[in-house]
């Protein structure tokens, strides 16, 4: 499981680089609206996209050197992505952006990957916690 978490980290990684690269360059190719006010709020996401993107490699450093911290880092990764998920998942049923086309299918892409990978980063490292914490051999943390 601690591989898939690892190869989870770098397509996160990835992931919210080149969304970011596109945005700011090829914004049609994403955007679901083009409303004002749909672009002022994805534009208020860059530097908590970024806090989840420092998270995340902070997550897999530790993690792949076996350092104590990366329970904090893999806490701190998953609960910054349910946060922002959340912010999406209300925003785009609050303004119908489901039922939007392509742009809406992407979006509810986005919102599940993102839903998913937050629960799945909290669960490794929350019924793992004894092991990544260095508690010995055999220590379940639970």
């Amino acid at each position: 499981m601690r591989r898939t978490v690892v190869v989870m980290l770098v397509v996160a990684i990835g992931l919210d680089v080149a969304y970011w690269s596109i945005w700011f360059t090829q914004r049609d190719w994403l955007a679901s609206e083009h409303t004002q006010a749909y672009y002022d709020f994805e534009n208020a996401f860059p530097l908590a996209d970024l806090w989840l993107g420092l998270a995340c490699m902070l997550a897999l450093v530790t993690l792949v050197r076996r350092h104590p911290s990366a329970l904090l880092w893999l806490i701190a990764t998953g609960a910054a992505g349910l946060y922002l998920g959340s912010l999406d998942l209300l925003y785009d049923l609050e303004h119908g952006i489901f039922a939007k086309g392509g742009g809406g299918a992407f979006e509810a892409v986005i919102v599940a990957i993102t839903w998913a990978f937050s629960l799945t980063v909290l669960r490794f490292a929350w019924t793992r916690r004894g092991e990544l914490l260095g508690a010995g051999q055999g220590a379940t943390g639970r």
